[in-house]
């Protein structure tokens, strides 16, 4: 793999939304996808975990999910979006934010630009629109 990848839920309206916000406002060198066009067993990955959350994937094969995911792709933007990526990673923000981020997971449908879609489970997902995620 030659950079890292940031890979979000496509099928997601708020999910997409917020990766068109770090494409247009977080410069940074990686390769932001949604996973339904990700290869996920190159990736490491499976359809559940990526259905749970955002996922890091680095070129040096380390991963993280949720806020911590967040946090490795603020860690290589600019000056000011690193120092906020440096401070989701502190233990009393972390704290916060993974709850939060479960929150959203759970609620990204009634969000500012989600959707129904957004609430639906993978197999719901699978039965209706066909398999994804499979490279």
């Amino acid at each position: 793999m030659d950079r890292a990848t940031f890979v979000y839920d496509g099928d997601c309206a708020f999910c997409s939304k917020c990766a068109d916000f770090i494409d247009r406002r977080i410069p940074t060198g990686v390769r932001v996808l949604p996973w339904q066009f990700a290869d996920l067993k190159e990736l490491g990955l499976t359809v559940e975990q990526c259905d749970e959350a955002v996922w890091w994937v680095g070129t040096d094969g380390v991963r993280a999910a949720g806020p911590d995911a967040i946090a490795r792709l603020l860690g290589t933007s600019r000056p000011g979006w690193r120092a906020l990526g440096a401070a989701l990673r502190l233990p009393p923000v972390r704290a916060v934010a993974w709850p939060t981020y479960r929150w959203v997971a759970r609620n990204r449908h009634r969000l500012p630009g989600g959707t129904a879609a957004c609430a639906l489970p993978q197999a719901t997902r699978d039965r209706l629109y066909g398999t994804a995620g499979e490279g």
